[in-house]
Parts: C-alpha cells; structure tokens; sequence
C-alpha cells in the first residue's frame, strides 16, 4: 500500500475529505483519537472543527471532551461556540476559562443562556468569577466589556529590581502578553509608562521614574469600542491602560484586541453597505432569509416610487420608444456615480476623515468631481443615442439627463451619510437606499421630463 501524506500537514484543506478531525473520528481507538488530534495548533483545529457537521462535533466532544480547549474555543467562531457549549460540563468549561486572558473569558461568557452562564459561574473561583460579572455588567462593544482585567502596574519610586521580582512571585496572575508597565500614583491613577524592552536593558537599581514616559493615553472603560480603535490608530499606541470614571486603572486593551475590533468594525461596515448581515457557517437558509429580506422589502419600496415616476410619463414613452431604451441607462450611471460616493464618504466618516470641519470642502470636492464626470459621460451618451436613433433632440435629452443625475448623485452620495450621522444614525446601514432612490428619481424625472418638454 502506498504511503499516504500526513494530513496534520494541511492546515490549508478544512473540506471534509481532508479534515484530520472527521478522519480521526473513524478511528475506534480513543487514545489513538486524540494523539493525532492533540498535534493540532488550536488555529487549525478551530479551522476543521467548524468546518464538522453537528453530529461530528457531538460524538467528538462525547469521545474526547478535554480536546475542547479554552484556547479551541477562543479562536472558534461565535455560533460555534454557542453550539458548542451546551455539550460541555460546566466543570470543564470553568477548568478551560482559567487558561485563557478575561477578556476571551468574557466573550466566551457572552455566548452562554443565562443558566449555563450560572452554572458555570458558580463552578469558577470567586475572584474570577467577580471579574467576568464585572465585565459582563458592560453594555456590548464598550471597553469595559472588552478589556483584559491582567495588567502590570507599579509606583514610580520601586526599581526594576522590584518590578522584575513582583513579576516574577504574581506568576498566572500576570497576562500572557504584555508590552509596558503602567506607572501609578497613589490613588492608582495611571502618570506614565515604562516598555518592558526598555525595562530589561536597564540595571536592576534603576528607578523607573527615571526609564517612565510620562505621555500616555488612557481609556475610558465605557468608550466604545470603534472609539477606541481610532484612538489606537491616530496614536500608534500597542498598548493603552483602561480607566474608571475617577482615573483609577482597572485593565488594558492590547493592539491585538484592537485588530479584531477594526476587522469586526470594517466588516460590519461592508455588510451595511449591501443591507446584509454575516452568513455563519451554522446559520441556515431561514435565518439568512430573515437578516435579507427587510432591506429587499425597503428596496422594493424605494423601487415603486421610482416607477411612479416613470407611469407618470407612461404616455411619453408610449410615442417614443427610444425613452424606454435610455433611460435604464441614465438611472443606472447615476447610481454606480451614487454609490461610489457613498462609499468614500462612509469611509472617512468612519476613519474620522470628514467631520463638520472638512465637510463643506468634501461636498464640495464631489459636486465638482460630479459635474465633470457627468459632463464627460453625458456627451457619451449623446453620442450613443444620436448614432442609435439618429435624434439630435433625443441626444440633447441624453445629455441633460446625464448631467443633473450626475451632479444629485455625487451630492447625495455625500450628503446623506453626513446627514444620517449628525442625526445619530449609523450611516453605513441605511445610506444606500436613500442615495440609490435619489439616483433613481432623479434620473427618470430628469430623462422623461426633458423629453416630454423638448420632444414632445
């Protein structure tokens, strides 16, 4: 029989046919089991355990429930983790939280119903249970829901002696990442920092007042948490302390955890944009149907009041049937024009680009850039419709048309987004409708209104 390869080896293949934790399950041997298993970096075990059907991952978790990590189920996708964790004793999940940093604890946490989220609770130690029902009392996408509780903090007078030998007696009690050490005055009120390179390249009676940066950026634990990723951004920091409502330090929040709140954000964003939500690889085909069809239901919505439009004009296009040709296209030129301002404008609301400050310029900047696009398109499409039709009058609609679509979709591209925000509305979510139905409105009333005028 020829030698076959090592699956462990391909991390990049989670399809069934490939997936080591679907062939280790054939296996009757338990032991056997999990050796193969246990090679696994948790990153890819994550990658083939969500990639199991739930059936799989009931008889692995039967089989081997200790395989079930904190670390596995910090890097498993949140439904995953949802479905996962009734199979679980609470025991086992407590045992596997203490593992992991509070922050992962909590979003762990967040996955539970309120009994299990009781249960196992009750099964931690007292002093990290206070700690995930501190965070947990944090509304959702704050700071304080999201920051790690494990920091290292000293006073200014001690040594790095000191520092070193605190370190080294807290042991677990440390993060397992960690980049500064936060200096405080008495009332724990963070004054500087000190990186622990620095730290460690200097002599072990150095003060740490004289090694402290005394610049530091702080962060409230009721920010929210795009707030804070802008602020992680703007100040290039790696690290920044957590701070109450008196300015006493309470955690940290590390350029990690700020990755994953900017990619969260970003696709957050992206989704908005096309009025969807996530498709999870446990969500099935009614679930998807639901977080799709009331955008589709608005979308048809905006759709008739565009076709008012165009009954309105139903006897121009009765006596010419070019209309019914060029209009689609005016409409849609518009919007693609629409949308591409919407998108840069959602951008840089986003990345605090434009603000009331910048805003008259960048209005500015696109109705320009708006005229210049239409003029260059509408002659175009003047070209287009006189060649096709022969009609110097219908070119000269054409071109019109063409123009003030042009010029009311680059306006509303950016103008509705700023007006969605000052209102308080997310302008990501329900930017589009109103600047495709602009688009739309204007395009047909522009189109079909010069030509009942002009040809007519």
């Amino acid at each position: 029989m020829p030698d076959t390869p090592d699956l462990l080896d391909r991390p990049d293949h989670a399809d069934m046919a490939f997936n080591p934790i679907a062939l280790a399950l054939d296996l009757a041997d338990d032991g056997e089991m999990r050796i193969r298993l246990e090679a696994l970096h948790p990153a890819d075990f994550s990658d083939y355990f969500e990639a199991l059907t739930d059936g799989q991952r009931e008889a692995l978790v039967g089989r081997a429930p200790e395989l079930i990590t904190g670390e596995l189920l910090a890097e498993l996708e949140d439904e995953v983790v949802e479905d996962v964790l009734p199979l679980l004793e609470p025991d086992l999940i407590a045992d596997a939280l203490t593992e992991l940093d509070s922050d992962d604890v909590t979003q762990i946490m967040e996955e539970m119903d309120a009994a299990q989220r009781r249960t196992v609770l009750d099964a931690m130690a007292p002093t990290e249970r206070a700690g995930v029902e501190a965070s947990l009392a944090f509304d959702d996408e704050t700071i304080g829901r999201l920051m790690q509780r494990e920091f290292v903090s000293a006073p200014e007078f001690w040594t790095v002696g000191d520092t070193i030998d605190h370190m080294r007696e807290a042991g677990e009690e440390l993060p397992d990442l960690f980049f500064n050490i936060y200096i405080v005055d008495p009332r724990l009120k963070p004054i500087g920092y000190v990186p622990v390179s620095k730290l460690m390249r200097a002599a072990r009676d150095t003060t740490l007042s004289s090694l402290m940066i005394d610049v530091i950026r702080t962060i409230d634990q009721s920010l929210d948490q795009e707030e804070a990723a802008y602020l992680f951004e703007k100040y290039h920091l790696i690290s920044a302390p957590v701070v109450d409502g008196q300015g006493r330090i309470v955690g940290m929040m590390t350029v990690d955890d700020i990755l994953d709140i900017i990619q969260d954000e970003n696709k957050e964003d992206i989704l908005a944009l096309a009025g969807v939500s996530e498709a999870g690889i446990t969500d099935t085909a009614l679930e998807t149907v639901k977080s799709r069809a009331p955008w589709l239901l608005v979308n048809l919505a905006t759709a008739i009041l565009a076709s008012l439009v165009i009954a309105r004009f139903d006897y121009a296009i009765e006596q010419i049937v070019a209309l019914a040709v060029l209009m689609p296209i005016v409409a849609s030129m518009g919007g693609n024009a629409g949308t591409q301002a919407l998108t840069v404008a959602v951008r840089s609301l986003a990345e605090r680009d434009l603000t009331s400050a910048t805003a008259w310029r960048a209005v500015r900047r696109e109705g320009v850039s708006a005229l210049i696009i239409g003029l260059i398109f509408a002659v175009a499409m003047a070209g287009i419709a006189f060649v096709w039709f022969g009609d110097a009058r219908l070119a000269g609609v054409a071109f019109v048309a063409m123009i003030i679509n042009h010029v009311f979709a680059g306006l509303a591209g950016i103008l509705i987004p700023l007006g969605l925000k000052r209102a308080g509305a997310d302008p990501a979510v329900s930017s589009s409708v109103f600047v495709t139905t602009v688009t739309d409105v204007v395009g047909f009333t522009a189109f079909l209104g010069f030509a009942a005028l002009i040809l007519l």
